[in-house]
């Protein structure tokens, strides 16, 4: 199925099981089906499986935003003891986005749908959410523990046969640009690696760096991965510039979202360190992944200044990663958006686009940690082999037969469905042409602007530093916010949305 017609099945309402190979545009359809629907005043959940998953794009656990947080099961009194917020954000949802879902157990789907129906008061499946779960079953499977509940993949749930979703199977490929490349994926994905395509991978053993130093090493394991980086930036020349991260927001939440956030809490950097961004920027500079060197920094700000690989020289900025529950923003973490990439785990690579990579898969402790690894970069000129151990190339054995029954099942909603491309199609032409239209209209936004600022003359000018300082000391002195409106010069709603940036959404709970 291609993006298009998977576009079409989920604006239509349906719930959907998202998935393909790595590189098939998993990430850009959920994207794109967010803003769409956001657009058309929709509420979102969005979720993922794991606090890493989430911060791609841009929500929280599913965990967290169900209430169930790490319990095995649900107590009777669990819904009597929601708060009324949680209750509140479930009940006003339309959509759960669940992503990442090869990494949620069974047993915790069919708790969030129970806490879906109960709170909606609502015995369809997930209380009559439209539920999108997206994932790969090749990649990285359900962690079970030896002192905790035992669980499988969701499909062995009673919530996926009840939900009963129309699979929507990727299968146009995005990353890799090599067939050799792609065929040992498509290999292991098809459980028929043959002997030439470990030969071409061990080829790539014996050759450790072919193309221009530095590159990213993939590892295990953290423990290899610090002492790589810590090593190489030791070893360099020069100062080194130290960048500490701030957060606003609830303890345990802020806590939770530093797990998940790839750039570290103290960023220590030197002229000539090689980096890797690692968030998505909103103005299409660089996207998670993307590697550069460390040219210099900015005089003014002391901000680093990149020379990504493709020859691009950005000054790089801080940028704010946040965890949502449901509309309500619990934390926020601010932080220059690099990481030192001489080396990263497998584990935090995933989702990610890498140039180049010298992989280690020789303490490979779970199925799918090879694929994931060997998936990450577009061709296998642009990698090399550190090790491999004996399953480092497996897949999940379960993932096989359920990979069959997806493809089958999206190849019947394929037929069923393709009648709504065409109409999707002919109205996200006529949204452009409305949008065009407004942003065309200039005038109208000069006139509706020239107007507020004569009430309060600061409306959508940047917060300079001053600014900030006067709302937080004039805060502390326990004015009000008509007070701080009038004395600033902004709208009400404006001085709100700067406290709750500084202090969180619960300042004013």
């Amino acid at each position: 199925m291609h993006q298009n017609l998977s576009l079409a099945i989920l604006d239509k309402g349906n719930s959907v099981f998202l998935t393909g190979p790595a590189g098939s545009g998993k990430t850009y359809v959920l994207n794109k089906f967010i803003r769409q629907s956001r657009q058309k005043g929709k509420v979102v959940a969005v979720t993922a499986s794991t606090g890493l998953a989430a911060t791609h794009l841009g929500g929280s656990t599913v965990h967290s935003w169900s209430g169930i947080g790490i319990n095995e099961e649900l107590n009777k009194r669990f819904i009597d003891e929601m708060s009324k917020s949680r209750m509140d954000n479930i009940s006003k949802a339309d959509i759960l986005i669940i992503d990442e879902v090869s990494m949620l157990h069974d047993y915790r789907l069919d708790m969030i749908n129970q806490v879906c129906k109960q709170v909606r008061a609502d015995s369809s499946p997930f209380g009559g959410l439209q539920l999108v779960l997206s994932g790969d079953f090749y990649q990285l499977p359900p962690i079970n523990r030896a002192d905790s509940k035992q669980g499988d993949f969701i499909t062995t749930s009673e919530s996926w046969e009840e939900l009963d979703p129309v699979i929507c199977y990727l299968e146009e490929q995005h990353r890799q640009e090599d067939d050799q490349l792609l065929e040992i994926l498509t290999a292991m994905r098809n459980n028929d690696l043959r002997r030439r395509h470990a030969e071409a991978l061990m080829n790539r053993k014996s050759v450790r760096i072919p193309f221009d130093p530095p590159v990213t090493e993939l590892y295990t394991k953290n423990i290899n991965v610090d002492s790589v980086n810590n090593t190489k930036l030791d070893a360099m020349d020069g100062d080194v510039h130290e960048y500490e991260m701030t957060s606003t927001g609830r303890k345990g939440a802020v806590e939770s979202l530093k797990k998940s956030c790839l750039s570290p809490e103290k960023l220590q950097l030197k002229k000539g360190a090689f980096v890797m961004f690692v968030k998505n920027s909103t103005e299409k500079k660089y996207v998670n992944g993307t590697l550069g060197t460390v040219t210099g920094f900015d005089k003014h700000t002391n901000y680093p200044v990149v020379k990504t690989k493709d020859g691009k020289t950005i000054n790089v900025e801080p940028d704010t990663w946040e965890m949502r529950d449901g509309d309500k923003k619990v934390a926020s973490l601010t932080q220059i958006p690099l990481r030192l990439a001489w080396a990263i785990t497998v584990h935090k690579s995933q989702g990610m686009t890498l140039d180049a990579a010298h992989i280690d898969l020789s303490s490979a402790f779970v199925p799918g940690m090879g694929y994931v690894a060997l998936s990450r970069v577009r061709s296998l000129d642009n990698l090399t082999l550190g090790g491999l151990n004996n399953i480092a190339l497996k897949i999940h054995e379960n993932a096989y037969l359920i990979d069959e029954q997806l493809r089958s099942k999206s190849n019947k909603d394929s037929q069923k469905y393709k009648h709504l491309e065409k109409d999707y199609l002919k109205n996200l032409s006529k949204i452009s042409d409305k949008n065009n239209d407004k942003n065309n209209d200039k005038n109208s936004w000069q006139s509706k602007l020239k107007k507020m600022r004569k009430d309060f003359p600061n409306a959508y000018k940047p917060w300079k530093e001053i600014e900030d300082k006067s709302l937080l000391s004039l805060w502390a002195e326990g004015k009000t916010i008509k007070q701080l409106s009038k004395t600033l010069g902004r709208h009400e709603g404006s001085i709100r949305a700067r406290l709750k940036k500084h202090f969180g959404d619960d300042i004013f709970q």
